[in-house]
């Protein structure tokens, strides 16, 4: 008996020390992120999933101006339109199926009313020009290299908005045009400001309306591109592996979404705890936590919000938060605040 429990002991720390993934060492980046910083995020469903989680950490962000945006082209046209400051008219929208749209946007600008498309589309453009003169941090999410382009005017559509099919033109993007229409326009954004400093990253999100090889074929020219556009801007652009962690240390279905091709609430949180880990110092994560810490009381809802303990502890949390906001002035609270005292 003694001999068989210490055979299992044996084989108990064996198991425990056996890796059953890849793991993926990167390097501490030269690009910084802090709370002094202003973020901006352009791209793909993924950007919206990391841009949700500066949200949550109260860093301040613009997260897709745009709205989801999936093709490299669409996403330089879309930059090049705020550093413009070009609104929008009547002109470039389109009604189909009771609802005005832009080529230019998600369906999430799109309205059964011209106006309020309209408005919806030039309040953004107007405070999203403004945040890109002050952005600091830049993150850039491309998440395919398939684009349509629209025969009647031959230009590449952000969103074919379900118009049918044979009215578009469905063609991959070479390296060679990413890279031109990104290098002139990179030139002319860091021209306009000088402190920016960019983050790529490539999907992880499995694109297989392009068809299985096809979508392989797509990332790989995404993931080239960027390493050249990387070279040629080696100061400015560092490029955030979420593709190669999903691939190579998540490699299971569990990490994904019901559908299979997006990612699962806990894949999130792990890409984005590498990314924190990449780019932010221990001063920042540490008021991380402390916001974390606040974010969590509040999310906090008993049965009964007017018992004596539940008053004392909102009373303890707004103490909290007027300490942090004391000590950094530059984060707000002011929503929250508002919110616990009409509890």
């Amino acid at each position: 008996m003694i001999k068989l429990f210490l055979l299992y002991c044996y084989l108990r720390v064996t198991y425990k020390k056996m890796i059953f993934f890849s793991h993926i060492e990167l390097p501490k980046s030269f690009i910084d992120i802090s709370y002094l910083d202003f973020n901006m995020f352009l791209g793909s469903c993924f950007a919206e999933n990391m841009g949700n989680k500066f949200v949550e950490h109260k860093f301040p962000v613009d997260l897709n101006p745009f709205g989801v945006l999936y093709n490299p082209a669409s996403i330089a046209c879309s930059i090049k339109r705020l550093m413009e400051n070009k609104l929008f008219d009547g002109e470039e929208l389109f009604f189909h199926e009771g609802l005005y749209h832009s080529f230019s946007h998600h369906s999430i600008f799109s309205d059964t009313s011209k106006e309020a498309c309209l408005q919806k589309i030039n309040r953004r453009i107007a405070l999203s020009t403004d945040n890109l003169k002050k952005t600091n941090r830049l993150f850039i999410t491309f998440g395919t290299a398939y684009a349509y382009r629209l025969m009647e005017t031959d230009r590449v559509v952000a969103n074919c908005h379900k118009l049918p099919a044979h009215l578009f033109v469905r063609k991959c993007l070479s390296i060679k045009q990413i890279v031109e229409q990104w290098e002139e326009l990179l030139s002319d954004l860091l021209r306009m400001n000088k402190g920016l400093k960019l983050i790529f990253s490539v999907s992880p999100v499995r694109y297989w309306q392009d068809g299985v090889h096809e979508n392989q074929l797509s990332k790989s020219i995404l993931l080239l591109a960027i390493e050249e556009l990387r070279v040629r801007f080696p100061d400015e652009i560092v490029y955030f592996p979420a593709y190669e962690l999903m691939l190579d240390e998540l490699r299971d279905y569990r990490f994904y979404a019901e559908d299979l091709f997006h990612l699962s609430d806990m894949a999130i949180q792990f890409i984005w705890e590498r990314l924190v880990d990449t780019c932010m110092n221990e001063q920042t994560k540490q008021l991380m936590k402390e916001v974390s810490q606040i974010r969590k009381a509040l999310n906090h809802k008993p049965f009964n919000c007017k018992n004596e303990s539940y008053k004392q502890f909102i009373s303890q949390t707004l103490l909290k938060i007027e300490q942090l906001s004391t000590k950094t002035p530059y984060l707000c609270f002011k929503n929250e605040i508002e919110e616990m005292k009409h509890i």
